[in-house]
């Protein structure tokens, strides 16, 4: 049995059954029962046209469900004239099931959850494992959201944004129980890439093949986070390194940049170089400044203090710094790294002590507490 052929088809049988008047409730529960029938019979009595035949045993399952009511007897009535589906129908009926599940009347939990069902053919375990959420719980947040799209049509143009954020959500999960959420999101966009002609789906395939890449040299046996600038250039995964920048390279040269573009550029420039003293920081502020000009996040002002920290010295970055927000998120991390570049060690160990305590994770906690704990060491 391929798992990885199911996971692939069931975005498109769903797509079929909605584009024949299925609501997306009962269309994602018949070809949930379609592919259990699958996973019975294909061992022993594998099908010529796998999607034809998940695509017929669903409808079949879906008739079943609602054969007594009369509105869905017209719609079975109107697919006995349509005609096959082809492998452009295939296509655009996966693209609108993106659509759907990045519905904006979701919120970002609900869509993420919804893609990886849907889309992404994991079951509700999977889901909930990946999240760390019990299982019934992630079964009424994915019923909900089928529910909240149940209704919805598509006859108008859905948006791309919001899909690339949606999984640019689920890439940043990373790994968790026993689905690569991150490996998952860079299935899913390759898929989109090539159903979407547009330059910022290949910003976001590059960007998140570029940190990808590094994936082996972040974290040390024990769990704890390594710093870029700490970390072995040697793990990093070459392949994905060369694949994130000619994905990158196609994309820009069409003249239509946009934040994950930006994000990338920066990405491939820590990547190209070969030790953190060839980092080309200029370069990278220079990208900061288009990405601060294309969003106006302030995340992305924070970065670019770090930045101009590394190209025209602490002060500099200090005084960028200084114009931003205080609570903003790491901002405490980041001043207390400029300082300590800066000398003042002092500073330096009191903020990053600061920073710990409102960290967001337990690795970054430990992080922070460890890089305070090695300058009180040092003054000692």
């Amino acid at each position: 049995m391929d798992d990885t052929l199911l996971r692939t088809l069931t975005p498109r049988v769903i797509g079929v059954l909605c584009r024949r008047g299925a609501d997306f409730a009962t269309a994602e529960d018949a070809v949930q029962e379609a592919l259990l029938e699958a996973v019975r019979r294909w061992p022993h009595d594998p099908p010529r046209d796998p999607q034809g035949w998940l695509v017929t045993v669903a409808w079949r399952k879906f008739l079943d469900a609602v054969r007594a009511d009369m509105s869905r007897r017209r719609r079975e009535e109107q697919v006995e004239a349509e005609p096959p589906h082809g492998p452009g129908a295939a296509s655009d009926d996966t693209l609108r099931l993106y659509f759907l599940c990045t519905h904006p009347t979701l919120t970002p939990s609900s869509a993420v959850a919804l893609t990886l069902r849907a889309v992404g053919g994991l079951s509700t375990r999977q889901i909930a494992q990946a999240y760390l959420v019990p299982e019934a719980t992630m079964a009424q947040r994915i019923s909900r959201a089928k529910r909240a799209v149940s209704g919805v049509r598509l006859d108008r143009p859905g948006d791309v944004t919001t899909v690339l954020r949606v999984l640019y959500l689920v890439f940043n999960e990373g790994y968790t129980g026993d689905v690569d959420l991150a490996a998952e999101a860079i299935r899913l966009t390759r898929e989109l890439r090539a159903m979407v002609d547009a330059p910022e789906v290949s910003g976001l395939l590059a960007l998140m093949l570029l940190h990808h890449a590094r994936r082996p040299a972040r974290t040390r046996a024990d769990g704890s986070l390594v710093p870029l600038a700490e970390q072995d250039r040697g793990q990093w995964d070459t392949e994905l390194i060369a694949e994130g920048v000619e994905v990158l390279q196609a994309a820009l040269v069409r003249d239509r940049l946009g934040e994950y573009q930006a994000q990338a550029a920066v990405a491939a420039l820590h990547a190209d170089a070969r030790t953190v003293a060839e980092t080309d920081w200029v370069q990278i502020v220079e990208w900061y400044d288009e990405l601060v000009r294309l969003t106006e996040n302030p995340v992305a002002r924070l970065n670019r203090a770090v930045a101009v920290g590394e190209a025209d010295g602490a002060r500099a970055g200090m005084a960028a710094l200084s114009e931003l927000d205080p609570g903003l998120p790491r901002f405490t991390a980041a001043a207390a790294y400029l300082h300590e570049r800066d000398g003042d060690r002092a500073t330096a160990a009191r903020l990053y002590a600061q920073a710990a305590g409102t960290a967001t994770s337990a690795a970054e906690r430990d992080h922070l507490t460890r890089q305070a704990a090695r300058l009180h060491v040092e003054r000692a």
